[in-house]
């Protein structure tokens, strides 16, 4: 639960955290800078080769990690097919899907106590504030690795649901939802107490 990291070593596992961090941010903001789909896509070319460089293994595994964008897709094309502008919907969904994916590189080649040092250093002025670097540093980093497994739970218990009954499940696994993310939330801060807190 505490990483994401990939157990398949590629050459990006020994490029610095802050090196990538900085690269994804501007590659990030490329990407939307970008106004026509045809370039998108070939930007998404550069998240996709690094990918596959690591073999079929981590590539799978990358690719499967997209899996929770499909909704998101979906209502992109649906709305953006319903008000005409297929063009712009197309160049959204193309961004989003290279974003993530390069996100997602990023975050299973970089341990997460390499990401938190950087995140500290970034976050020192805030200690003027009296927020502690550390701990704001590890709530960053925990949201940012739980979406995938959140959504992941998600699908996990609607497929269940869907399993044990006719009717969609919409609302209905909300409150599963909810537990399940608060038994994984336990678990985590049982995680950290026992590796003598967040400090």
């Amino acid at each position: 639960m505490l990483t994401l990291t990939s157990p398949v070593e590629t050459k990006l596992h020994g490029v610095r955290a802050g090196t990538k961090l900085a690269a994804l941010c501007m590659f990030t903001v490329l990407v939307f800078w970008l106004q026509d789909p045809r370039s998108v896509a070939v930007a998404a070319v550069i998240p996709t080769l690094l990918i596959a460089i690591g073999g079929s293994v981590f590539a799978l595994h990358a690719f499967a990690m997209l899996r929770p964008l499909w909704p998101f897709l979906l209502l992109l094309g649906v709305w953006h097919w319903w008000t005409g502008d297929v063009h712009l919907g197309l160049t959204i969904a193309l961004r989003l899907i290279t974003a993530v994916a390069a996100a997602n590189l990023v975050t299973m080649t970089t341990r997460l106590s390499d990401m938190l040092a950087v995140m500290e250093v970034l976050l020192q002025p805030l200690a003027r504030l009296g927020l502690p670097p550390r701990r704001t540093a590890l709530v960053f980093a925990l949201v940012i690795r739980f979406i995938p497994v959140l959504a992941d739970r998600m699908s996990h218990i609607s497929e269940a649901y869907t399993a044990r009954s006719r009717r969609k499940p919409r609302w209905r696994i909300m409150v599963p939802a909810t537990l399940a993310a608060l038994d994984d939330a336990d678990h985590v801060a049982e995680a950290l107490r026992a590796r003598g807190g967040a400090g």
